[in-house]
């Protein structure tokens, strides 16, 4: 059994934000396989079904990103996976150029507060993770104000696309492994 974790912030003033680009592929992969997320379990919406007919739990955690270990510590208490190989996290990456994916097996948050806070509850850092790249912060800047700021249109056009390559990296993965996916994946994309 896989969970993918989509990484986001609840609430309606957040949609389609830089930070919640997490939620925007859980719902790209939901939409292409059918799977309704609208179960609220585990401190997330939830919705379980098959990719590549293997069982798995989409979750989007609603305790804001700062928080989403505690979402994720319950979520892989619960369903008894292998944290290393059946967890897979979706976040936005601001070192990584807009519409670029990097797919890692393990590493440090980088500065994501999200993945930070996961890394804490797990207890380790051996998670695979799909990295959206969201654009670096312009200079001068709030952070913040940044990641909860909307895309332009061309930028928007850009992350669809980027959602469509994450949810098939997601697939990669759970057909092959997180080696084939980062084979696949982990280049420059050229606009």
């Amino acid at each position: 059994m896989y969970i993918i974790v989509g990484l986001g912030n609840p609430g309606k003033q957040y949609e389609n934000t830089r930070h919640n680009i997490g939620f925007a592929v859980i719902d790209k992969i939901a939409e292409q396989e059918d799977i309704a997320v609208l179960e609220k379990k585990h401190k997330a919406v939830i919705g379980k079904g098959y990719i590549g007919g293997k069982k798995c739990v989409l979750a989007k955690p609603q305790t804001f990103m700062n928080l989403s270990g505690e979402s994720v510590r319950e979520l892989a208490d619960y369903y008894k996976v292998d944290e290393e190989r059946e967890l897979i996290v979706i976040s936005d990456d601001i070192s990584l150029d807009v519409g670029q994916i990097r797919v890692r097996k393990k590493g440090s948050a980088g500065g994501h507060n999200g993945l930070k806070n996961i890394i804490a509850h797990l207890g380790h850092d051996t998670f695979i993770r799909v990295r959206m790249g969201v654009g670096e912060k312009p200079k001068g800047y709030d952070l913040a104000d940044y990641v909860l700021g909307h895309f332009s249109g061309e930028e928007r056009k850009a992350m669809d696309e980027a959602a469509g390559l994450a949810a098939d990296a997601v697939r990669t993965i759970i057909a092959q492994d997180a080696d084939a996916a980062m084979n696949r994946y982990n280049h420059k994309v050229e606009r």
